[in-house]
């Protein structure tokens, strides 16, 4: 019975510092879908922004936290790639790879059929 307690114990300290990291990787993932999606919309790739959103849309948390962070970044890639000596536009490619990418760790993080 003793142990029971403690496992019981245990995985009641465990589990909110797991679902803390989870939120956070999860929170990390949909900033980098923004930026995705702000460089996309300002090098004219309108498919993948639009993939973009859509992943978003399907796998964020309905949070303001989420929908905030995915905005912001979005706005600012979208800023910095029009800045004066900033990188050329990615390839059609690395931006279908990246969003693959992002595709695989929000299924990982947060499956769709979850929500």
């Amino acid at each position: 019975m003793k142990r029971l307690t403690l496992l019981a114990a245990l995985s009641l300290l465990t589990g909110p510092a797991a679902a803390t990291a989870n939120a956070a990787s999860t929170l990390a993932a949909i900033a980098d879908l923004g930026q995705l999606n702000g460089q996309a919309l300002a090098c004219g790739e309108m498919a993948i922004a639009g993939e973009a959103k859509k992943m978003a849309i399907r796998h964020a948390p309905k949070t303001r936290r989420y929908g905030e962070s995915f905005e912001e970044e979005t706005n600012a890639a979208f800023l910095a790639q029009g800045e004066k000596g900033h990188a050329p536009c990615p390839t059609a490619s690395t931006f279908s790879g990246r969003l693959d990418e992002l595709s695989e760790r929000l299924q990982t993080l947060l499956p769709a059929a979850a929500q």
